[in-house]
């Protein structure tokens, strides 16, 4: 009688167990089981791209790992696993994944908030306010040079095509000497001093030295400032300052670590 009793109750035990393992496996590869974690460790990864995970994806995800187990099992079987080199590139993942983690947790504890995406914004926005110019130049070597390109413009001499084949600013020169709309921030002071003090259509009337070469500058428009709206570059400024902000944290360790 007590055999009869015992014979259902371990059945049912085993049965209980043998669900239990399928529910925490996806499959059994030859023998070892293969977790549902690692299917989720993968789901998680394409969701921190950007990609959202659909049931179809879940089920290429299941089979992606079955047939990563499958190799990695060949692998071992032919001692992959026991050379030196993958010894090597196992400590540089297992690195690689830490300072993943201490950066993101530093990141998480440490956000950029929305007030300091404007305010740097702000910063911005006050640096470039005002009046932007748009401007052609000839840059040249020698003063000589610059001198004489004045004269042939006094004659009658076109500005851009002179531009074009005499100034060494490779970037500006090929398109006929035009700098485009700007700020006068972004170029040097003597440069910006002397196209600020130009009335539209004007050319300076002598040669503008900088630490580039010698300048003559064409000013062809005047107009007001057009920043970008603060909602527009909020991302780019948000990446930025993150990326500040992470780069002083691993300054901080490198100075802090007692390195012989």
């Amino acid at each position: 009688m007590k055999i009869s009793l015992i014979h259902p109750l371990l059945a049912g035990l085993l049965a209980c167990a043998c669900l239990s393992a399928q529910s925490q496996n996806v499959a059994i590869v030859n023998g070892k089981p293969v977790p549902k974690s690692r299917v989720q460790a993968l789901a998680a990864q394409l969701e921190r791209s950007g990609r959202a995970v659909t049931p179809e994806m879940e089920q290429q995800l299941r089979e992606e790992v079955v047939i990563r187990e499958v190799f990695m099992q060949e692998a071992q079987n032919q001692g992959m696993d026991a050379t030196e080199d993958f010894k090597v590139q196992m400590e540089l993942a297992r690195q690689g994944l830490l300072i993943r983690e201490l950066f993101g947790e530093y990141q998480r504890k440490n956000p950029v908030t929305d007030a300091d995406v404007k305010a740097e914004y702000d910063k911005y926005a006050a640096t470039n306010s005002g009046k932007e110019y748009k401007a052609r130049h000839i840059l040249v070597e020698k003063e000589e040079q610059a001198k004489a390109i004045l004269a042939s413009l006094k004659k009658g001499g076109k500005f851009e095509e002179i531009a074009k084949k005499q100034s060494k600013d490779p970037g500006s020169g090929a398109k006929g000497g035009d700098l485009d709309w700007a700020n006068p921030n972004s170029f040097v002071k003597e440069f910006s001093v002397a196209m600020t003090a130009l009335k539209k259509g004007e050319t300076t009337s002598a040669p503008v030295k900088s630490q580039f070469g010698f300048h003559i500058i064409r000013l062809d428009d005047v107009r007001s400032a057009e920043l970008p709206k603060f909602e527009d570059v909020k991302p780019q400024i948000l990446q930025q300052l993150q990326q500040n902000k992470l780069a002083e944290y691993q300054q901080t360790l490198r100075e802090k670590a007692k390195i012989e």
